[in-house]
């Protein structure tokens, strides 16, 4: 059996909006969240981006996007 890799989606980010935290709510929020931390917004919404990437970030909504990302990967 072949690992996949754990990549954060879009729908990740959608989900960790909807938690009892706040997050980042719009599209330019997105943009400018990703764009902060130097990630490829095209590339996220397109395929998604390797968790790790997130994981490495000083910041709590990335280490939420991981952990949602990380949870539904172990449901299988």
């Amino acid at each position: 059996m072949i690992d996949r890799p754990v990549l954060v989606t879009v729908e990740h980010a959608r989900a960790a909006k909807l938690g009892e935290h706040s997050g980042v709510l719009c599209a330019a929020g997105i943009r400018s969240w990703m764009d902060r931390h130097g990630l490829d917004l095209r590339r996220f919404l397109d395929e998604g981006l390797p968790v790790e990437q997130f994981e490495a970030l000083d910041d709590a909504f990335a280490r939420r996007l991981a952990a949602i990302a990380r949870e539904e990967a172990g449901r299988g």
